[in-house]
């Protein structure tokens, strides 16, 4: 596959006639683009786990068509039996990661299908878990365009934006969510000046982020992460846009680790920040960022992942957060398929979550 191409292949799919899950393989990325066909729910979970799906609003879909597709190759003749092999599959892929809420929200969905149709046959009910995993795709794709346009209307024509780790096409079925108001401004004839965090240690905006953006003709800027400092201090950026995994109800947000650090860097410039959130991804059962899960993943990705030698000494520990909260003092809006959110947002955030559309 072309390295163009990458735009026109949605980042997870659903492969209905072969009852397969697709997924471009994001930890080959970007010297190799790669498709997996993946069935079997172990597989599907180790492709959450690993990062070969990653994104939250990826994730959840990814979750849901894995559910479909594990329920689809249940033999019980009984709801209860059935029900027991569903649940049994959902338990399992909530393992996979623990903050990424849309994860969960996914699953529930997902559930809730399953047991609307207590009194139906299994085949049906695994048709209406069918045709809910294809609504939670179908719906990301809608969400993340609408979080583009009124992320556009933030910037300007020549605008100098950072982002950090990865929230874009790569992180959803199509568009993504920070990265969505460049590639739409590109569509419309606007240039951006990108500035992309490599984001260690798994360096997905290196990775990632870098490699969707130039694919798309955007010009575009790989920095380390601690060369944010300097960058804002030159005046060259006029806007930071990232992702969130999970929103409290009170607008603390936890993003990839490393967003903390911005966050606080475009505070001291007078730079706004803001966080692109789908609905799915605000928790109301939270109530501040202290009580989201913080996932702890393994040392080696610090120590051995990118290098041929191990390059710390064996008798060093590892902290490896793969999350920090950012605090709602630091955010400016969020960006949401239902407009924008300003503070304070406990009383936007519940007014959007009660169903009313965002004031301007």
């Amino acid at each position: 596959m072309k390295e163009c191409e990458r735009l026109r292949t949605d980042t997870v799919a659903l492969d209905e006639s072969a009852k397969k899950l697709v997924i471009i393989d994001q930890t080959l990325l970007p010297s190799e683009v790669k498709l997996l066909y993946l069935d079997k729910i172990e597989d599907i979970w180790d492709a959450i786990y690993t990062l070969k799906v990653r994104g939250a609003p990826a994730i959840g879909v990814a979750a849901a068509i894995g559910l479909y597709l594990a329920a689809d190759k249940s033999r019980a003749d009984d709801y209860g039996a059935f029900y027991a092999e569903f649940r049994k599959s959902a338990d399992y892929l909530a393992s996979s990661r623990p903050t990424a809420v849309n994860l969960f929200w996914a699953i529930e969905r997902m559930d809730a299908a399953a047991r609307r149709f207590t009194g139906g046959t299994i085949d049906e009910i695994k048709q209406a878990l069918l045709c809910e995993a294809k609504a939670i795709l179908a719906e990301d794709i809608e969400v993340c365009a609408g979080i583009g346009e009124y992320g556009l209307t933030l910037i300007k024509d020549g605008d100098g934006i950072l982002t950090h780790c990865n929230a874009g096409q790569l992180a959803a079925v199509r568009y993504g969510t920070a990265l969505a108001p460049m590639h739409l401004g590109a569509e419309r004839g606007m240039h951006f000046r990108v500035f992309t965090d490599e984001t260690r240690p798994l360096l997905q905006g290196a990775r990632l982020s870098a490699y969707e953006l130039t694919a798309h003709g955007i010009d575009t800027t790989v920095i380390c992460d601690n060369m944010a400092a300097s960058v804002m201090k030159n005046g060259w950026v006029q806007a930071v846009f990232v992702g969130c995994d999970r929103v409290a109800a009170n607008g603390d947000a936890a993003n990839k680790i490393g967003t903390l650090g911005v966050a606080i860097l475009a505070a001291h410039y007078n730079i706004p920040f803001y966080v692109c959130a789908p609905l799915s991804t605000i928790d109301m059962r939270i109530k501040d960022g202290s009580e989201i899960p913080i996932e702890q993943r393994k040392p080696e990705e610090v120590t051995e992942m990118w290098y041929k030698k191990r390059m710390a000494p064996s008798g060093a520990k590892v902290y490896n957060p793969a999350f920090d909260v950012t605090e709602h003092s630091l955010i400016t809006a969020f960006v949401t398929e239902r407009g924008i959110l300003r503070p304070p947002f406990d009383e936007s955030i519940r007014r959007v979550k009660n169903g009313s559309t965002a004031k301007p």
